[in-house]
């Protein structure tokens, strides 16, 4: 959570525990960690429906970018969807990083989000073979 609040909500002025919903009591949680412990990525899925998963919350700290902690949280948060049964994820990619999930085949929907009133995000989407 520490992560998630340093990356997500501390640089727009936020308080700690704004980084928290009531989602992370039944979520699944997935956090990336160097040999040392340290926390260096996170993400989080919840179901939205009976077919579909939403991800949200991923962060990854800004000197271990660029390295694939990212996509390997991601290739496991989809994993753990079909597990769960789900054929669909949804997001809310912040605009500066919707490159990234395209990369992994979501595709844009729709305009998502503005997030604090400041930060523009678009409503993406990928079905699960």
């Amino acid at each position: 959570m520490q992560l998630r609040w340093a990356i997500l909500r501390a640089p727009l002025g936020l308080p700690p525990g704004s980084e928290r919903d009531a989602e992370d009591e039944t979520a699944l949680l997935v956090v990336a960690c160097r040999s040392d412990g340290r926390v260096v990525g996170t993400g989080r899925l919840h179901p939205v429906d009976d077919g579909t998963g939403q991800i949200r919350y991923m962060a990854v700290a800004e000197d271990c970018r660029g390295q694939g902690v990212g996509a390997r949280l991601l290739a496991a948060l989809e994993a753990a969807a079909l597990e769960q049964g789900l054929k669909r994820i949804v997001l809310n990619a912040r605009e500066n990083v919707a490159g990234f999930y395209a990369r992994f085949g979501y595709r844009q929907l729709a305009p998502g989000p503005l997030l604090y009133g400041k930060i523009p995000h678009l409503r993406m989407e990928k079905y699960l073979t």
